[in-house]
């Protein structure tokens, strides 16, 4: 039964990231890797960096919702999670403009608009691959995309308190095997975060300063592994060099986020209001790993050959990085809390969640 809660959870909450990955990884991989290794790069990120952005936001949300630390071995369980808003500037993107070489271009030039993974669920223009003596060899059509309004991420942790006014937070989700057509996911990440003021005055601050500060910072990490199954067919390889072996296909992608912040907040009773401003960068790394058989020559005679490319595409980069502003709250009534806030950033989110603690 736990293990069950755990699958309907990731699949309901990381939908988005199976849609955009499969979209690019089973689609139309053969056609985007044939269009060359740094062009299949260009075109992946183009069209899934919402998600990239979204996600890498969404690690770095949640973490706190107050700047009084826990106290002494008081400890607190909560789940939230964080809806990342896509501005609709990032719903399409031109082809044109993400520097793809002179090997992949439109078949029809007045037609350069594609959808983002985040864009409208209507096929992108066609594009035609070229070779080195500017002959066409291929035709496809860009992938549509899947409505995305945000990009969910949760944030599964629990928080206990540390001497000197300092609390500690861990967050996990072990990793969980969704089968072969959506693969596996697990995440970790920790966080600490030191109450300011009682360090500089001691217990009287509350009569010198009417509000808790504290400084904190978190680390989080997001594994996710979606398997691949490009066959070669009836096609033969080109030569005696090229690889055969094609059980090691796979996307493989790791994103990362720091998040650093100062707080500000005021207990009334039940009742919590919270101000932070911080800094927070997100990095993504996906490669799709493994060989892969891709026709690059079809004739009359000999049939159709293909040239075995490995490992075609690779993403590595900071997707998010500056400033953000959190203004939400906590509500507190005996074990149970409630959270909300709303982040200011490059894209805008807003995050919820219920936590079950002992002690202040």
């Amino acid at each position: 039964m736990k293990k069950n809660k755990y699958v309907l959870s990731a699949t309901v909450v990381f939908i988005s990231l199976f849609a955009g990955l499969q979209a690019i990884a089973q689609s139309d991989v053969s056609a985007i890797i044939k269009s060359g290794r740094e062009d299949a790069t260009k075109l992946t990120n183009a069209y899934l960096s919402p998600l990239f952005k979204g996600l890498g936001t969404g690690l770095n949300s949640g973490w706190n919702n107050t700047a009084h630390s826990k106290n002494l071995l008081r400890f607190e369980l909560r789940f939230g999670l964080t809806g990342v808003i896509i501005p609709k500037k990032d719903d399409v993107f031109d082809v044109t403009k993400i520097g793809l070489s002179n090997h992949i271009r439109p078949s029809d030039p007045s037609k350069v608009l594609t959808p983002t993974v985040a864009g409208s669920k209507t096929p992108g223009p066609q594009v035609d691959i070229y070779d080195d003596n500017n002959k066409k060899i291929e035709t496809f059509t860009l992938p549509q995309g899947s409505n995305l309004p945000f990009v969910p991420a949760p944030q599964l942790q629990g928080t206990i308190g540390l001497p000197k006014g300092i609390d500690f937070t861990l967050r996990a989700m072990p990793k969980v095997n969704l089968g072969s057509k959506f693969g596996s996911l697990g995440m970790f990440g920790a966080g600490v975060k030191v109450e300011l003021l009682p360090l500089i005055a001691g217990k009287t601050v509350d009569k010198i300063f009417p509000l808790d500060v504290a400084a904190a910072l978190g680390y989080t990490q997001f594994n996710y592994k979606l398997p691949v199954n490009v066959q070669p067919g009836n096609a033969q390889p080109k030569d005696a060099q090229q690889n055969t072996d094609f059980s090691n296909q796979s996307v493989d992608a790791k994103f990362s986020g720091i998040n650093m912040e100062i707080i500000l907040s005021k207990k009334f009773l039940v009742f919590t209001p919270f101000l932070s401003v911080g800094y927070n960068t997100a990095r993504t790394n996906v490669t799709l790993k493994g060989n892969y058989p891709i026709v690059t020559d079809n004739d009359i005679v000999t049939g159709e050959k293909y040239t075995t490319f490995t490992d075609p595409v690779s993403i590595k980069q900071n997707d998010v990085s500056g400033l953000r502003t959190n203004l939400g709250f906590q509500f507190s009534l005996a074990f149970f809390r409630i959270y909300g806030s709303y982040s200011i950033a490059n894209y805008n989110s807003f995050n919820a969640g219920l936590g079950f603690g002992l002690g202040k």
